[in-house]
């Protein structure tokens, strides 16, 4: 028995959508601050943030005087002092 031969189908290219509206550039922006603080979890958030922690944007985080970049340190710091 031998295979018969067929037709490839010619494969398409991948297409990126790019978010063009404020809601995607809010979301983008938040994700890129999630990454630097080094994607927290939530008992993190908390232990950082107090029990509002999860659910407050890192606009709010930042504001109550820990933003993204210091999220770390400042966790580190809280986890010694338990």
């Amino acid at each position: 028995m031998t295979r018969k031969a067929t037709k490839k189908r010619p494969t398409r290219k991948a297409v990126k959508t790019t978010k063009k509206n404020s809601a995607g550039k809010a979301r983008a922006e938040g994700l890129r601050l999630f990454a630097l603080a080094g994607r927290p979890t939530k008992q993190q958030l908390v232990l950082a943030y107090g029990k509002r922690g999860p659910l407050m944007t890192w606009g709010q985080r930042s504001a109550v005087g820990i933003p993204a970049e210091k999220f770390q340190a400042v966790l580190a710091a809280k986890q010694a002092g338990r």
